[in-house]
């Protein structure tokens, strides 16, 4: 069976303050407790989603980590969500923004929107995503349903593409919990089940706390994709005031208690 990492989405937020990270913490001093106070060996990278990766960014997360510590970034949105037709030079940019990173990075995560529906021209993209980061192993998150068929499983499998389980609120139109392997990294992301999805901001969406009972039932899918993976990685992207980090806690330890 492969190694589990268990992380978050993310760890320099201001609402973590006080709720996981001690009162009066500076921002440059939250990835090394995130590592060494909390105890988590994987992060995934999301402001990269937001704005390209900067060298110097990355060079300081690479020096405040330890070199066993696992880093996955997340894709920039000109890649995934807006119009693409400048995707060589989008991609160069990208990945000399995460050079710094080294062996320490060990996937990219391409999350694409609900918008990006099955078609001969987006599986086409996806083709053109796995030729551009032929050198790195890659992940796609859907957010549609209708990707949600082993045809185009199979597509991922054919190109090396790694497939992003979700936990979201099972929504019409959502991508249900579907466990399974296409590359030889397996990757979880929980999102929380807020139904109200479609309709509230961001902070709000995530702002959801899983129960124990309720990840229970993931314990048995983590371990059954690992086991067919070299890698899995575990992401809570439940990121409002710490609650990703209770939950991959929480996770953890039912993860060691199950082995």
């Amino acid at each position: 069976m492969g190694e589990i990492f268990v992380g978050t989405s993310g760890f320099s937020f201001d609402d973590w303050v006080g709720e996981v990270y001690p009162s009066g913490i500076k921002k440059h001093e939250m990835l090394q407790y995130y590592e060494r106070t909390l105890g988590f060996r994987t992060l995934e990278v999301n402001y990269t989603y937001y704005a390209m990766p900067s060298i110097k960014t990355m060079e300081s997360f690479s020096k405040r980590t330890s070199k066993d510590f696992s880093f996955v970034v997340k894709a920039f949105k000109g890649m995934t969500h807006e119009k693409r037709e400048d995707l060589k030079t989008q991609c160069r940019l990208f990945q000399q923004g995460i050079a710094p990173l080294g062996e320490n990075l060990k996937a990219v995560l391409f999350q694409f929107p609900y918008s990006f529906v099955p078609s001969d021209g987006n599986i086409d993209y996806l083709k053109s995503v796995r030729e551009e980061f032929h050198g790195f192993d890659s992940v796609i998150e859907f957010r549609n349903a209708r990707w949600s068929h082993e045809q185009y499983t199979d597509v991922l499998r054919g190109l090396s593409l790694g497939y992003c389980v979700v936990d979201e609120p099972k929504l019409k139109g959502l991508l249900p919990f579907t466990p399974l392997v296409t590359s030889d990294t397996g990757y979880f992301r929980f999102h929380g089940r807020n139904r109200a999805w479609f309709r509230e901001p961001v902070n709000v969406r995530y702002d959801y706390l899983y129960t124990e009972k309720e990840l229970e039932e993931f314990v048995d899918p983590i371990v059954d994709v690992a086991q067919k993976s070299t890698k899995t990685f575990v992401f809570f992207n439940n990121c409002h005031a710490g609650k990703a980090v209770k939950n991959a806690m929480m996770m953890i330890e039912m993860l060691k208690s199950s082995r």
